[in-house]
């Protein structure tokens, strides 16, 4: 089995900022928008707000969110107050879930890889083989048969997001959507651009110590490199909010422009991130990585929250979806 470092008081912290931004919803004093609602910059905004308190935290309450979009897209009853969602439907190649028959409804078996939250959600969509189809369901996580891998989380950023493996073992589930809904409604592209906006939040949390080191003006250097950042940071903002108008003024996706926009928007912002943790650690060095534990905890979680891109393969994807004939650019 997997080892690696433990990190309770992260994972603690986490799921205390992901429990506490949950309650705020619950009661009103935060809101998450629904994608397509025509308020999605404000939902752009607020996923913004809490990746620059913390990227783990930001990680769980966008799983959370983008649960409650997918069940609303699907027809599916919404969460109920005191429930956390988690949205656990990586596919990489191995052992996945499958899907079977029993009685009226359905058990899923198997090994699923990637599951935020596995200690501190209370239900979680998953992906999952059904015959020759993939198919969405929904489970509760302290469902018996349903238990987290200990040991298989072995990262030092995101160590807070709490994503080990999760094996199931006839775990019930109840279907959401028709098979392969998942990953064909529009909303599936319109919650990449969610992810984004996380990302961006973590790249203005790396800048703040930039920000901090140019206050006194007394090095050019410096002040060349926050110039640098703050016109990288200016245009993924830009370009976050423009998405948000474009889904807002086609939520279902009738242009067909859904998957190109948001392949740009993660490609983009990805850059945009990469830029930052790089310009601000020639700018600012060793030290504050080495004397400000939360300025590294945003660098080390950002490098790895990114990785969600999948650098050239993605770019690749763009290219060729491009290369159509009749694609619209």
């Amino acid at each position: 089995m997997p080892t690696g470092p433990v990190a309770p008081d992260e994972v603690a912290a986490a799921a205390k900022g992901f429990a506490e931004t949950v309650r705020r919803v619950e009661e009103g004093g935060l809101s998450f928008p629904l994608p397509g609602s025509g308020r999605t910059a404000e939902r752009l905004a607020a996923l913004r707000a809490v990746a620059e308190a913390g990227l783990s935290t930001a990680r769980l309450v966008e799983g959370h969110v983008d649960a409650t979009a997918i069940l609303a897209e699907l027809g599916a009853p919404s969460p109920v107050p005191g429930e956390r969602w988690g949205v656990w439907a990586a596919e990489p190649p191995g052992e996945g879930l499958i899907a079977v028959r029993q009685g009226a409804g359905w058990v899923v078996s198997g090994l699923k890889r990637y599951c935020s939250g596995a200690h501190s959600c209370t239900h979680a969509l998953v992906t999952a083989r059904a015959g020759g189809s993939r198919r969405l369901f929904a489970v509760r996580v302290a469902a018996e048969g349903c238990r987290p891998v200990e040991g298989t989380w072995s990262a030092v950023g995101m160590a807070g997001s709490d994503t080990p493996d999760v094996r199931f073992a006839d775990v019930p589930a109840s279907a959401v959507g028709e098979p392969e809904a998942y990953v064909s409604r529009p909303g599936f592209w319109h919650g990449g651009v969610g992810v984004a906006a996380c990302w961006y939040g973590g790249a203005v949390a790396v800048s703040r110590v930039l920000r901090e080191a140019a206050a006194d003006g007394a090095d050019p250097h410096i002040d060349a490199h926050l110039g640098a950042v703050d016109v990288q940071l200016y245009a993924a903002v830009t370009l976050l909010r423009r998405a948000a108008r474009e889904i807002d003024a086609d939520p279902y996706d009738e242009r067909g422009e859904a998957r190109l926009r948001a392949m740009r928007v993660r490609a983009f912002v990805e850059s945009v991130c990469r830029e930052v943790l790089d310009r601000v650690g020639r700018a600012t060095g060793a030290g504050p990585l080495c004397g400000d534990a939360g300025h590294a905890r945003a660098v080390a979680d950002l490098g790895v929250y990114i990785r969600q891109h999948h650098a050239e393969r993605d770019l690749a994807g763009l290219g060729a979806s491009l290369a159509r004939p009749g694609v619209r650019r």
